[in-house]
């Protein structure tokens, strides 16, 4: 695609900006101008999108996930388990992996990411068996064949059974070598800028999975290096449990005693805060991810995210790793998120557009992006698109809210840094029944063990 020439995303069927009623003009990865009413572009020779089928929606961004889980999903042994006895299944499993049956489960996880709207990515990969050292080289270039637009993680655990941990002594790493590899991913991927396509972030995997030095020397690094932080916090009430065996104090307690209560961390989860932690979360601007899903399948609780905002705090949404929500489907997790909030807040407190915001804005603030998520003039351009002429849309009135409500899935076409990268509902050159059955076939090898 040259994109030199702009486009004109033409008459959308619906868009969520104000004073776009006639579409959006892109050139060089970027909004350039809206197209009001009765209005036509200013900028010259523009080549024509027709939209008017399509409802157009900012890229989403997805602010949570573990994409190695694709190889797990629906596992016998996990089901109907609670977080701590699930992840006891489930390390044996994970320490079987290959760096190719890797390398097959970041391209689902991207692939169905990006074929549900999803423009931004977050994956917090922190398994790292004997020889899976180059497990984020790996995700870099997935990303980069399908060209979506991502913030990897470089997780760690180093606090194995035999410390006090939860995890097996096969997937863990010494504080060294996890800090050693942190500043050589950061080094060699980490992008900067308003166009970064790929960013490194740095995410011990939780409390009960990582020393407190391991804690405490990330946040160092990651401030010495300028880069984001990651982590699970508020989870479960067996974390509050643990950590205050372990450290004599509440989780959020123990993450500021590390240095990590700032701008700088996003976590995934952030079930069982109380008032007084929502409002010092707020201050320091530390942002939740909301996984709706994976909340409710292992019956975690719910965020309050109402309270998390009136607080000040930033709320996005992530659809986490497969194995606990089973899907990587950013757009049927707006929908659960949804109905999830509406179910605890009432009508008058949520709305669709609260969800779809989490999922864009507030997603992107948790990403530490202000240039995505949004459709305005200067943002990338980063659209969803969507067709209402599925059975399940028949009869619709407000296209918007149908997309939500009606339950899309699937985007139509999806545009990352001004290049088409789903058309007609497909990723270009991606054989989609050929990495089913490869991918199959590698997670029925982990699972036999």
């Amino acid at each position: 695609m040259d994109q030199t020439q702009p486009i004109w995303i033409r008459d959308p069927l619906a868009i969520l900006a104000d004073g776009t009623e006639r579409g959006v003009v892109v050139q060089g990865g970027k909004i350039i101008e809206l197209v009001g009413r009765g209005q036509q572009p200013a900028t010259p020779n523009a080549a024509v999108f027709d939209a008017s089928a399509h409802v157009v929606l900012p890229g989403l961004i997805n602010t949570h996930h573990h994409f190695y889980q694709t190889l797990t999903r629906a596992l016998p042994a996990a089901l109907d388990r609670e977080l701590f006895p699930w992840l006891q299944a489930l390390y044996p499993v994970w320490a079987r992996m290959t760096p190719e049956a890797l390398e097959l489960a970041f391209t689902v996880a991207m692939s169905e990411l990006l074929l549900s709207g999803c423009t931004t990515t977050t994956d917090h990969h922190y398994v790292f068996p004997a020889g899976l050292e180059d497990a984020v080289d790996i995700e870099v270039g997935v990303a980069q064949r399908l060209g979506v637009r991502v913030l990897l993680t470089r997780g760690s655990m180093n606090l194995s059974q035999r410390d006090g941990g939860l995890p097996p002594d096969s997937v863990v790493q010494d504080e060294d070598t996890i800090l050693a590899d942190s500043a050589r991913v950061v080094a060699r991927h980490h992008q900067r800028g308003a166009d970064a396509m790929v960013q490194i972030a740095l995410a011990p995997c939780s409390p009960f999975s990582v020393t407190t030095s391991l804690m405490r020397a990330t946040a160092d690094l990651a401030d010495q290096l300028d880069v984001r932080l990651h982590t699970h916090l508020a989870e479960t009430e067996d974390e509050n449990k643990f950590c205050q065996q372990m450290y004599g104090c509440r989780p959020l307690d123990y993450l500021e005693q590390c240095g990590w209560l700032n701008a700088r961390t996003w976590l995934a989860h952030g079930i069982f805060f109380n008032a007084d932690e929502m409002k010092r979360l707020g201050k320091a601007r530390t942002t939740i991810s909301h996984c709706a899903c994976s909340n409710q399948l292992l019956a975690s609780g719910c965020c309050p995210v109402c309270e998390m905002e009136e607080a000040g705090v930033g709320i996005g949404l992530g659809v986490d790793g497969s194995a606990s929500n089973d899907a990587s489907n950013l757009m049927q997790e707006v929908r659960a998120a949804f109905l999830l909030q509406r179910a605890r807040y009432g009508v008058a407190k949520i709305s669709h557009k609260d969800a779809l915001r989490w999922a864009t804005r507030g997603s992107a603030a948790c990403v530490g992006r202000p240039e995505l998520g949004e459709i305005a003039v200067g943002k990338a351009a980063d659209l969803a698109l969507y067709r209402l002429d599925d059975l399940r849309f028949s009869g619709h009135g407000d296209p918007l809210a149908a997309v939500v409500l009606c339950g899309a899935h699937r985007a139509d076409r999806v545009m990352v840094a001004g290049k088409w990268v789903v058309i007609d509902g497909a990723i270009p050159g991606l054989d989609v029944p050929d990495l089913i059955r490869r991918h199959s076939a590698a997670a029925r090898a982990m699972h036999a063990g």
